[in-house]
């Protein structure tokens, strides 16, 4: 999925400066699209003079100027060609799961170490998932929110990066676990009795 469907599926809730739409960006998109700022400044510039979306400039008096975006209907005629599009299937490409490959040839303390700031972040992602889905949801309860609710796009994937943050997180703690169990019932080299 290019950058492009990213930014236009963020802009669908209203109309965004690039500042905003980074902030956006970053609660909602990111969990499964990652962009820089830099990126989505350079995306909005491509959008906007391939006419997918219009940008309107903003006189502030105390502040710098600023230029809000909203999607054009060009920009929803692609966003409409793009979701009718087959979709690839995803896959892992995460450099911890090629150390933990490594855990019986390699010492497994920085793993471990790893492990637990990975679970961490996870665990922070999952209270600020959890945040997120509240704030969706207002005064419905889950299950009447998924059948009557409004914004069910933004509320469902957010879901799935909140199942994701927490099997991260659980994972992560597992691992861990079992590495620095293994690692205590190993035999320590100079008493095993070998010579």
């Amino acid at each position: 999925m290019p950058l492009r469907h990213a930014v236009l599926a963020a802009l669908l809730d209203g109309e965004y400066s690039g500042y905003q739409l980074a902030k956006v960006f970053d609660l909602g998109v990111a969990n499964f699209w990652h962009a820089l700022p830099q990126q989505l400044y350079l995306e909005l510039s491509k959008l906007e003079r391939e006419g997918l979306v219009a940008g309107r400039q903003i006189v502030q008096e105390s502040r710098p100027n600023k230029r809000l975006f909203t999607v054009t209907p060009a920009g929803l005629a692609e966003l409409e060609r793009f979701a009718a599009s087959a979709s690839k299937p995803s896959f892992i490409r995460d450099d911890l799961l090629v150390k933990i490959q490594t855990a019986d040839h390699v010492a497994t303390e920085p793993l471990i170490e790893q492990l637990t700031e990975r679970a961490t972040v996870a665990a922070a992602k999952v209270a600020l998932f959890d945040q997120t889905l509240r704030q969706l949801r207002g005064t419905l309860d889950e299950e009447t929110f998924l059948r009557e609710g409004t914004r069910i796009g933004p509320y469902l994937t957010c879901l799935r990066g909140r199942r994701f943050e927490q099997e991260n997180l659980d994972w992560c703690r597992q691992t861990a676990a079992v590495l620095r169990e293994r690692t205590a019932a190993r035999p320590n080299p100079s008493t095993d009795g070998r010579p």
